[in-house]
């Protein structure tokens, strides 16, 4: 079902989407991660590679979006269309739980910031907080249910309030900003060597994977769009705002504060480096403003998880029970069934030692596997030729974008370790029920021989990972 005039959003709305489902709990936590990873060179030259690899992820959702209008819900509908349908349920399953963790770990982190002001929070996992996070929870269920369009206008305010902490911390960083410091945490209190410098930049590189999840709110949401060519517009635009604070953020932390310094901040980090420069206020100001901006983030990506789900289930590739709507033409069945998802994942988290950095590892592995498929389909379409009949100079140019963004994205896959892609395989095997139940509704045959073939290596690999965690080799 199409949306309704007014649930249609703008450029400035679908912007807001990419921006607040990008900006969330990781910007306020660059300046110990970085410091951890490396010092400034070997985080320009992460910034530079994850930018360039991520931009070009962009520029493959903006040629997508104008090349295959039809295709709504971009980041489901381009591996099915480009790689067959359980591929095509992969994406959407792996994207959806990746979503479902994002919640969580937006839910762990509110309470954990309570926590260092009121102990009953503790780290976000006691059982105070899994109460109190499961009320937020239903409560912005609620919200969601009583209409898309009302849900995005709290997602844009939120996503402007969030900016403000963000950019006072720009500015008094900017005043406060030492050349001496920086010049010492260049290198890294390291010798300046090629392999020392390559180190710290591929340390870093699984720094930025999480903070760049999101890049595709705009995509997910196309159907609501005013005009199809603000979805494409929208994905750039966000991203490359969204680059430059990050970047802002990690290098003037080099010179404000040592490299030990920084590492040694307890999170969110980003307040230890004001605290330094204001006083005992600047902590305070920016756990109000990761506060804010954890709300907005947990909000957008509540939207982006059920949209997908519903839009699966409306192309066949989930139950049809997912694809119905309210009477405010909200995905209900999807957003009640990913909100008892993100439920059960709280109450494990009780039982995780490091339930955050977790959630936050295991949601980049999860929605990678999305954006190397999408990457792979821009590909695909410039090696084939189609939708680029006559016009050779943009095949050439949205081929070199799609390689880069293909090797990127498979780059990071892999760089994540075999923990995660065992672990992930832990969720996609039972998933698959989904899957059967949609094709058995549709009379169809589950598999087709490729499709055995993946089913069983998800599977073997899941089995797998079942038995390295009960064996201890792997924890959570």
């Amino acid at each position: 079902m199409s949306p309704s005039v007014d649930q249609k959003l703008s450029l400035h709305a679908l912007i807001a989407l990419v921006v607040g489902s990008m900006v969330g709990a990781g910007i306020f936590a660059l300046p110990s991660a970085f410091g951890r990873a490396t010092g400034g060179f070997g985080a320009l030259i992460a910034w530079t590679i994850a930018g360039i690899g991520m931009l070009m992820l962009a520029f493959v959702f903006q040629s997508l979006a104008r090349r295959k209008p039809e295709l709504d819900a971009g980041v489901y509908a381009y591996a099915k269309a480009g790689f067959g349908n359980y591929p095509g349920f992969a994406s959407a399953a792996g994207y959806w739980f990746g979503a479902c963790l994002a919640d969580t770990a937006c839910l762990i982190l509110i309470k954990a910031t309570l926590g260092l002001f009121f102990p009953v929070f503790g780290d976000g996992t006691t059982p105070t907080a899994i109460v109190s996070a499961s009320i937020l929870l239903w409560t912005v269920h609620f919200i969601v249910l009583r209409g898309i369009k009302q849900a995005t206008t709290i997602n844009t305010i939120a996503t402007f309030a969030k900016i403000v902490p963000i950019g006072l911390f720009i500015v008094v960083a900017v005043a406060a900003f030492r050349s001496d410091v920086f010049v010492l945490n260049f290198w890294g209190d390291e010798e300046p060597t090629f392999g020392n410098v390559a180190d710290q930049a591929r340390n870093s590189m699984l720094v930025t994977v999480f903070l760049f999840v999101g890049i595709e709110g705009a995509s997910v949401y196309s159907r609501y769009a005013k005009r199809r060519e603000d979805v494409g517009i929208a994905t750039v635009l966000g991203f490359l705002g969204v680059l430059c604070l990050l970047i802002l953020v990690t290098m003037l932390s080099f010179g404000v504060l040592a490299r030990s310094d920084l590492a040694a901040l307890p999170s969110p980090s980003m307040a230890g480096v004001l605290e330094a420069i204001v006083g005992p206020w600047g902590k305070i100001f920016i756990s109000i403003g990761l506060l804010i901006s954890v709300l907005g983030n947990y909000l957008s990506w509540s939207l982006l998880a059920a949209e997908v789900m519903f839009s699966a289930a409306q192309n066949g590739t989930m139950p049809s029970f997912l694809a119905r709507e309210n009477e405010s033409r909200v995905p209900a069945a999807s957003l009640w069934l990913t909100n008892t998802v993100i439920q059960t994942f709280l109450i494990f988290s009780w039982f995780a030692e490091y339930a955050f950095t977790m959630a936050l590892k295991m949601t980049s592995a999860m929605t990678l596997l999305p954006y190397l498929f999408v990457a792979a389909y821009g590909l695909k379409l410039t090696w084939t030729g189609e939708t680029y009949e006559g016009d050779g100079r943009a095949r050439k140019i949205d081929w070199v974008c799609a390689a880069i963004a293909t090797a990127y994205t498979a780059g990071m896959l892999c760089a994540g370790g075999t923990k995660f892609l065992l672990l992930s395989a832990l969720l996609y095997a039972p998933v698959t029920i989904l899957f059967v139940i949609a094709r058995r509704e549709q009379g169809k045959p589950v598999f087709t021989r490729i499709e055995w073939l993946l089913f069983g290596l998800v599977v073997s690999v899941a089995i797998g990972g079942l038995y390295s965690l009960t064996s201890g080799d792997i924890s959570i």
